[in-house]
């Protein structure tokens, strides 16, 4: 059995109570040493397994789970996050059914959450951002041509921008082409939820020159919105004059 287990966007506490079971139970651990927190491994039972998968291929992988199935031995996959974003998961699932071996997911903490804890905001704010975007800048990693940077920055939606701290001032340049005014807020969180956390507040205009002082180029999520700046209305989830299927607005 294998089981992919989110391991949260850094902090070792932030791993699921279900996770930090499975991890304790594998014979064989796998995980994302480029990104995952080392201390998550202190969960791990005296005597298991241990492969970085940042030296390894799919290939690799593979051959490692083949190995401890034909022993009879249970494999937890530690991914970065939540293993769904950015995890490179659809493709170890196939490998395995196509060996009719079985596995599982325990999902994770994922860093857009976790960024939002450093900034301490809310990604949807009444009259002033309900939607939230996922995505990356193109680098050596192409995205699809719908959903080009600039065309999504038209939405004028949250944005949280995994894999593209590399990339400032293209993202930069790409957000203000999509429509961003300059002043519209926006953030960088290098590492969130590490002991070395650093949560820088910007515009987009000033996004890649904050970036570039702070010498953050990799390991960071960039935040862009709205939903950083003031909030002109509050929630009608707790508004006294709004009724709920729980209570009647007040006279």
């Amino acid at each position: 059995m294998v089981h992919f287990i989110g391991a949260g966007c850094g902090a070792a506490d932030l791993i699921t109570v279900r996770g930090a079971r499975l991890l304790g139970e594998a014979d064989v651990i796998i995980y994302a040493g480029s990104l995952v927190n080392p201390a998550l491994l202190e969960y791990a039972k005296p005597g298991c397994e241990i492969h970085d998968s940042a030296k390894m291929t799919l290939e690799d992988v593979v051959a490692v789970i083949e190995e401890a199935e034909a022993a009879g031995r249970t494999t937890a996959r530690l991914h970065t996050g939540d293993p769904s974003l950015y995890g490179a998961i659809r493709e170890q699932f196939e490998a395995l059914d196509a060996r009719g071996i079985s596995y599982d997911v325990c999902p994770g903490v994922s860093a857009f959450s976790g960024a939002a804890a450093a900034l301490k905001c809310e990604y949807t704010l009444p009259e002033v951002c309900q939607t939230l975007i996922v995505t990356r800048a193109a680098g050596r990693t192409p995205v699809p041509e719908r959903e080009r940077l600039r065309d999504l920055a038209g939405h004028r939606a949250a944005m949280a921008l995994y894999l593209s701290a590399g990339l400032s001032r293209q993202v930069q340049e790409e957000l203000l082409a999509g429509g961003y005014p300059e002043d519209t807020p926006a953030a960088v969180v290098y590492r969130a939820t590490w002991p070395e956390e650093k949560a820088l507040r910007c515009t987009v205009g000033t996004l890649a020159q904050t970036m570039e002082a702070n010498g953050i180029d990799r390991t960071a999520l960039i935040v862009v919105g709205d939903c950083l700046g003031e909030c002109p209305a509050r929630s009608k989830l707790y508004d006294p004059d709004f009724s709920t299927g729980y209570r009647e607005a007040r006279p």
